[in-house]
């Protein structure tokens, strides 16, 4: 059964990222997708420089005039947030929405490798706080997690207990279920997450592809997404995602030019 969702991402004009990465992905799944940009960028950070329009005085303005159509949607994902005054139009919307039975998915998305992407501040981890208190389900990666818990970010991983922690103190934060991605527990690469529709935690384990794209971050979440809606487990789903992304960077690897993403529309019945 089909759902509507809503995108609340940036809108890279070079790159398969953010929405540009999970629209095709979602639509292909039979979901019908909206889209609202919370910046445009110009392409991909990977390339070093880029140019940036933050969109929080839009997004003001779109809000009223959807409240006054009546639009809803059945489930919200959340992704880059450029500013604290946006998080806060954005969350309070995700807030009236979720008390109507809108679910809220948060990627927060601000860094990988123990680092923050360009342009990302202090203030935008404030941000992300505030957009993680109001989801259903989150899933940073392991350096966002970090990031987001105060936790000190471990380049060689963590125990199981460490990452116990961590999974709770992203709970603490407000978000009801949690997923980790890129984390490594006693040494195994693994993504680890706790339901709380089952009160469990779980953990999947994988093998390492060393190789970097951009945009790997966003069809893990629209894969996840679009499994879930389709009214799959929580544990089905992420192994799904995990699957799907692993597939697609085997399948580029020896690209050229990685910096603009894996160009998934030739790759869509694979998911």
């Amino acid at each position: 059964m089909s759902k509507q969702i809503l995108l609340i991402n940036d809108v890279a004009g070079y790159g398969k990222v953010a929405t540009a990465a999970m629209l095709p992905i979602l639509s292909y799944m039979g979901h019908p997708v909206y889209n609202l940009p919370t910046a445009l960028v110009s392409n991909t950070l990977d390339y070093g420089k880029f140019n940036i329009l933050d969109t929080t005085d839009y997004i003001k303005g779109v809000f009223p005039v959807w409240k006054e159509l009546g639009f809803h949607f059945d489930a919200i994902s959340t992704g880059f947030i450029a500013s604290e005054r946006q998080a806060r139009i954005v969350a309070d919307y995700c807030l009236e929405q979720a008390a109507l039975g809108t679910t809220i998915f948060v990627d927060p998305i601000m860094g990988d490798e123990g680092k923050l992407y360009n342009g990302v501040t202090s203030s935008t981890i404030r941000s992300m706080k505030e957009m993680v208190s109001v989801a259903h389900l989150i899933f940073p990666n392991y350096t966002e997690a970090c990031y987001l818990t105060g936790t000190e970010y471990s380049p060689e991983g963590v125990t199981p207990k460490e990452a116990g922690e961590l999974l709770d103190g992203l709970r603490a934060l407000g978000a009801k279920s949690v997923i980790v991605t890129s984390m490594v527990v006693d040494g195994q690469h693994c993504v680890m997450g706790y339901n709380h529709m089952t009160t469990e935690f779980f953990r999947l384990d994988y093998d390492e592809i060393p190789v970097h794209f951009p945009g790997t971050g966003d069809i893990f979440s629209a894969v996840l997404i679009g499994h879930l809606l389709h009214g799959e487990t929580l544990i089905s789903s992420t192994r799904q995602a995990m699957v799907a992304v692993a597939r697609l960077i085997e399948l580029n690897k020896d690209n050229v030019d990685k910096n603009r993403g894996i160009p998934l529309e030739n790759y869509l019945d694979l998911l």
